[in-house]
């Protein structure tokens, strides 16, 4: 018995089901054949002005929308990359460091960079040092940053590799790479020799061959660096091999820096190396709290504009669906007087609605689309790279973001067409019978 009856409620179950989705299934039909633009019913009707624009509304704003969060999505992994490619996503330095590029010394051990690169989301952990100087020719001289690093390390030698405009990276250890800022001001270029003044004590000079130039357009940081060998730094500073300013690494995933930075911290917290110095974790936002600000205000940005291009959308859709409404009241007449209840007649006008919808988000990704990806491949936009670090208005295509978007307007668009679809409830068939 209890099999049976379990049997008899899955089966009313799925005949109920079948009836209301027969039943969806006619609104459905009904609502294509009203929008349709050959119906003989209907004449110019889907032509009308307001229906238009409520669908410009509707284009407009999703393309707008999608474009707005590829380009900042866009900027805020353009301008990330630079910032950490120029330092690292987390740093371990000596815990008395200063905020100066002369940096306390420690000693890094082999196991430790093991240690470090077997943590999880890390990619990659490498020593480096830098040490301020002065690069001098006949004429001119400039403020630098020599950043040293082995010259067999691959992390940050692949970020300036992909920023080259000339040359090659250093392979010598007199070999320096310097930024195309700094080849215009000092009037150098690939092979030429440049000295290299570093004061502490004494002053030191060092005479250096540029190997290439580099260009990233982030020009607080072109104009500061020069990049070479780390032993340079070393016999500078008179350190022995396994002394360095500290450790850079790498991470896979950006959104995970936290997680890694507090797994960083607990492998070296309370750890001393050889002559008592401890160990500081820092990671790139707490070393470019201003940077990483701007960026998050960008987030703002987006919000106020997914919002506006939402009100204007959704007046543009309400209008739309109320000129539809009212331009069939005699249909709605019609069907209620056949039988037709308040609520089929309701679906019938929101599907109706969808469709003028979903065409519209068509359409508006399309355009939206097409210009992201010419701007991606030709750089059409320019930007002034001393306003905003990058040369172009850059562009990622972000699919999360974009179908939270996409998903996001339409339910919204969906539910503010509740209250307005409700007028077709308040139309009476006696009414529209008496009017005719």
């Amino acid at each position: 018995m209890p099999l049976f009856a379990g049997m008899h409620l899955f089966l009313y179950l799925c005949s109920l089901m079948r009836y209301e989705w027969l039943q969806m299934r006619n609104e459905w039909l009904i609502a294509r054949r009203l929008y349709s633009e050959d119906n003989p019913e209907k004449g110019k009707r889907m032509s009308t002005p307001a229906v238009k624009v409520a669908l410009a509304g509707i284009i407009i704003g999703i393309a707008v929308m999608v474009t707005t969060v590829f380009i900042v999505v866009g900027f805020k992994r353009t301008i990330t990359d630079k910032v950490v490619g120029f330092g690292s996503h987390i740093q371990v330095v000596n815990f008395d460091n200063n905020n100066t590029y002369e940096m306390q010394p420690v000693y890094v051990s082999d196991t430790l960079l093991d240690k470090l690169r077997n943590i999880k989301y890390v990619t990659s952990a490498e020593v480096f040092a830098t040490k301020p100087g002065i690069l001098k020719t006949d004429s001119q001289f400039q403020a630098v940053i020599f950043k040293g690093m082995p010259l067999e390390a691959k992390q940050n030698r692949d970020f300036f590799s992909r920023n080259l405009t000339s040359g090659q990276m250093p392979e010598k250890n007199n070999e320096i790479l310097i930024s195309d800022q700094t080849s215009r001001r000092l009037k150098l270029k690939k092979d030429s020799t440049v000295l290299c003044y570093f004061i502490q004590d004494n002053i030191m000079v060092r005479k250096y061959t540029i190997s290439g130039t580099y260009r990233t357009d982030f020009s607080d940081y072109d104009e500061l660096f020069i990049i070479g060998d780390i032993g340079q730094v070393q016999r500078l500073n008179q350190w022995k091999n396994d002394q360095v300013s500290g450790v850079e690494i790498l991470i896979s995933d950006f959104g995970k820096i936290e997680e890694a930075t507090n797994s960083v911290y607990f492998a070296t917290a309370n750890q001393a190396d050889r002559d008592g110095n401890f160990f500081m974790t820092q990671n790139v936002i707490q070393l470019n709290p201003a940077i990483f600000s701007w960026l998050d205000l960008l987030d703002m940005n987006v919000l106020v504009i997914i919002l506006l291009m939402l009100a204007v959308s959704g007046f543009n859709i309400i209008s739309g669906l109320l000129i539809l409404i009212l331009d069939s009241i005699r249909f709605i007449g019609t069907m209620k007087s056949l039988g037709a209840d308040d609520r089929f007649l309701r679906r019938i006008y929101l599907m109706q609605a969808a469709i003028l919808i979903g065409k519209g988000m068509l359409i508006g990704n399309l355009i939206a689309l097409s210009l992201c990806t010419l701007q991606y491949f030709f750089h059409i936009v320019p930007l002034d790279p001393t306003a905003y670090y990058v040369s172009y208005v850059p562009v990622s295509f972000h699919w999360g973001w974009w179908s939270v978007v996409n998903i996001g307007t339409l339910l919204v668009s969906l539910l503010i067409l509740l209250a307005p679809s409700a007028i077709v409830t308040r139309i009476s068939p006696s009414k529209v019978m008496q009017f005719e």
